[in-house]
């Protein structure tokens, strides 16, 4: 008998990677003949109540007054798998849920994804560590991650992302066009200002190149005044995506470019792997182990447009050794499909190492 699981996550409705991720591990689960319910950390509000959604703290305080209601949901589950970020995000939405599952006698398990963790488990440690110590596994997708617990005294197993490769058509760049791509959240972290400060100075010996920037974030008026600024012709800001409409994206594109400053494994790389976008990244977080310079893609280093441009350039420059980078790339992140991770997710609800 295969156990009950709830998947405690952000909705589709909120965007992001952990929310990519959720979706893409409920679909498998089930297609496993594993009995998952989904319990959004963002629920819908009754119509009645949606007016608040333009209203800051009336949206948190009734978001979190109908999640905390659903979390008795938990009662007919046997393991309860919770999504876990940093800061305010933990206290608000992991934290309640581990508690929750705990006085219920669950298998909790937190399935943690942040690149801010360090700073995270240092700073806030008074008010993380008590409720770590609740949960019967932590579980990360990295290596990167997994140091950085065992750091701070807790023992994580690694279980990759996984990308549904199926969704995205593998092609060829050629020829290798410039026509650049980022689907990164519009926050300081990802340094969304370095990638249009990149695309000036590679506009200056490529004036047909074109930057297309999806998301929204907290940043997003700045941004759009900054790509302004440039007067230079080519940028394209088309908001949020949602994830069926992102295959599309990566295939009209034939460069991605990742700038961030703060990182772990993002589920946006895999996916440019497999649309087979040659990459040019910053070396943050786990992206050193899922990008190996010069023969998976390109690294350079963080706050660095220059860098970054002239990465861009070699491949543009040198698009034989660009198409190679893609085929391992593509080749390689096979090995973060749900064939490679299934038996894992297995052993850890049944309380075994992954």
């Amino acid at each position: 008998m295969r156990p009950r699981v709830a998947l405690i996550a952000a909705s589709s409705d909120i965007g992001g990677g952990q929310a990519v991720q959720a979706s893409i591990l409920v679909e498998e689960l089930r297609r496993d003949g594993h009995p998952v319910t989904f319990m959004a950390i963002n629920p819908r509000f009754p119509s009645r109540l949606r007016w608040l959604y333009s209203v800051p703290y009336g949206r948190t305080l009734v978001n979190e007054a109908l999640y905390l209601s659903s979390l008795a949901r938990l009662a007919r589950a046997d393991v309860a798998h919770i999504f876990s970020a940093s800061y305010w995000s933990f206290l608000l939405a992991p934290m309640p849920a581990i508690l929750a599952a705990r006085s219920l006698g669950k298998r909790t398990v937190l399935h943690y994804h942040s690149g801010e963790a360090d700073d995270h488990l240092t700073r806030w440690g008074v008010l993380v560590h008590p409720w770590l110590r609740l949960v019967e596994a932590i579980v990360v997708p990295s290596d990167y991650l997994r140091t950085v617990f065992a750091r701070h005294g807790y023992r994580a197993c690694v279980i990759p992302n996984v990308v549904d490769t199926s969704r995205f058509r593998y092609r060829e760049r050629v020829p290798l066009r410039p026509r650049l791509f980022c689907n990164r959240s519009f926050e300081p972290h990802y340094r969304i200002g370095d990638i249009l400060e990149a695309f000036v100075l590679l506009k200056a010996s490529y004036p047909e190149a074109t930057l297309t920037l999806a998301g929204s974030g907290s940043e997003d008026a700045r941004l759009r005044e900054l790509a302004a600024d440039t007067e230079v012709d080519g940028i394209r800001f088309v908001g949020p995506v949602s994830p069926s409409a992102m295959p599309g994206l990566s295939d009209d594109a034939d460069v991605f470019v990742n700038a961030s400053i703060v990182d772990n494994q993002p589920v946006s790389l895999l996916e440019a792997f497999a649309a087979g976008l040659p990459v040019v990244s910053t070396a943050t977080g786990d992206i050193t182990g899922m990008v190996r310079d010069g023969d998976t893609g390109l690294l350079v280093p963080q706050r660095d447009p220059a860098a970054l441009a002239k990465a861009v350039g070699a491949l543009l420059e040198n698009p034989d050794r660009a198409l190679l980078m893609t085929r391992r790339a593509r080749h390689e992140v096979d090995g973060y499909t749900w064939p490679h991770v299934r038996e894992r997710w297995a052993s850890v609800y049944a309380g075994r190492t992954a």
